[in-house]
């Protein structure tokens, strides 16, 4: 069976060599760019880091017994993930500077037909996109953002090459990514200027440089306490005493952090209910905001003019770079790539009240397709490993029950429709149907998380057969 997974992050490899593992060796993987490491390729901001310890955001069957920090940085995690690549004999399958741009289902031959960047088109039998949630750099809609005059870029593309040493910089957004390269680019910088929309809730971070390296032990007892925090995390959106508790540990935090100026605290704090949105951890973001050459300033953006940006008070503030942390497109999945299914249906079509899958892996009327981190598979507290694992041991099964069973697979509409129907009554009453966020579409639907703890995904997404018919 030739199977084609796309992409080099965390979740195509875990793809990949589960396939391999099972003895499934005739795969492509298409990468777009010149190198692994999917969002930890990209994103290389001052600052960048993971907010996921270390000990959990890692493979199980690939611990790291050097990771230098409990929360590493961009450079340690992206080492990590090619020792991963090379060790597991991944690279030789890999096709870098080829991307998928269509990929269509042959009723006839019953195959998948991929359109590929470079003019060639690729016959598969299984298809595997891994591209991601958090891969395509999102940007408001503010009127006369094109007219400005001086350097502007997403946090996702860094303009390393441009000194921010005396210049007025303007950040748009405090989400994950701007409060850990805020107080980065305030060592440099003139004067800094935070815009802020919604405020995030913070706790603390208390990074340290690792001790336990080489102790394979300890490390497994490490990851085990993270991932039950993890887990007491999740639940806290969920259930309101532990949610009280969480959000008391922010707070206090918050406003030890802030003490330095006066009204900077009701500045920061969240008017939403805890875990409503993504909870950051970070300990020198506020106080960096505490300091006399940093402003935040909350009122809306009304216009990005040639000089600046303008705010709803009237006011124009100067400034000479634009920094857009601004997030991704986070709920259109598989974006750009056209997906036809059987009959020619068209996936985001299919898709255009929200994005849906069975354990967020296949869909109806998709033939062996099946989906890494796809819809509802976020986790809003946890490891997102933890979940792609999980994912691909679901995948080897499929692939295995496709070849037993010598023809391709689909799932069940019925059945697909049932799971839906139970992940969105269930998110319909969560946290997260309490404030906007990227976690939801504009008509309210949330496709990106999943609506409780990660071993109820676990022991969820256990393979039966009997769920999928012949295509």
């Amino acid at each position: 069976m030739r199977i084609a997974v796309i992409g080099t992050g965390f979740g195509g490899l875990a793809a990949t060599i589960e396939l391999k593992r099972r003895g499934h060796d005739d795969i492509v993987v298409f990468e777009k760019a010149s190198d692994v490491g999917g969002v930890w390729r990209e994103n290389t901001y001052p600052g960048a880091a993971c907010d996921v310890p270390s000990s959990l955001y890692s493979y199980s069957f690939e611990p790291n017994l050097s990771w230098p920090h409990k929360f590493s940085r961009q450079p340690a995690i992206l080492d990590y993930i090619h020792k991963v690549v090379d060790k597991y004999d991944v690279r030789r399958h890999v096709r870098f500077d080829t991307e998928v741009t269509d990929a269509r289902w042959d009723d006839g031959t019953k195959t998948w037909q991929l359109d590929l960047s470079t003019g060639e088109t690729e016959t598969v039998d299984l298809f595997v996109p891994a591209v991601g949630q958090l891969s395509r750099p999102a940007f408001p809609s503010i009127p006369g953002a094109d007219t400005f005059r001086g350097e502007a870029f997403h946090s996702a593309r860094w303009n390393h090459d441009l000194s921010l040493v005396g210049k007025r910089v303007a950040v748009i957004g405090t989400g994950a990514s701007a409060i850990q390269f805020v107080p980065e680019v305030r060592k440099d910088a003139a004067h800094v200027l935070v815009f802020q929309r919604s405020a995030p809730y913070i706790v603390p971070r208390k990074d340290f440089e690792r001790t336990d390296a080489a102790n394979p032990f300890l490390q497994l007892a490490n990851r085990a306490k993270i991932w039950v925090q993890a887990e007491w995390l999740t639940t806290s959106f969920h259930v309101k005493p532990a949610g009280a508790v969480m959000r008391a540990w922010s707070k206090n935090h918050m406003k030890k952090q802030t003490a330095a100026k006066p009204g900077l605290f009701e500045k920061v704090w969240p008017d939403y209910p805890f875990g409503c949105k993504r909870i950051l951890f970070a300990d020198d973001y506020l106080p960096a905001l505490a300091q006399p050459d940093v402003d935040l300033i909350t009122d809306d953006i009304t216009e990005i003019t040639a000089t600046g940006v303008a705010t709803a008070d009237g006011r124009h503030h100067e400034v000479d770079v634009i920094i857009w942390g601004t997030g991704f497109k986070a709920t259109e999945f598989l974006a750009p790539m056209t997906i036809s299914g059987t009959q020619g249906r068209d996936l985001h079509t299919h898709w255009k009240d929200g994005a849906h899958a069975y354990h967020g892996m296949t869909v109806p009327g998709f033939p062996n397709l099946l989906i890494m981190y796809g819809p509802n598979t976020n986790t809003g507290g946890g490891s997102i490993i933890y979940f792609l694992e999980t994912q691909a041991r679901y995948l080897g099964r499929y692939a295995d029950h496709i070849v037993e069973a010598g023809h391709p697979l689909e799932v069940r509409a019925e059945v697909e429709e049932a799971y839906d129907a139970k992940v969105q009554d269930r998110l319909a009453g969560s946290v997260w149907s309490k404030c906007t966020s990227w976690y939801r579409e504009k008509n309210g639907r949330i496709t990106t998380n999943w609506p409780s703890i990660s071993i109820h995904y676990r022991r969820s997404a256990s393979y039966d057969r009997t769920d999928y018919t012949p295509a």
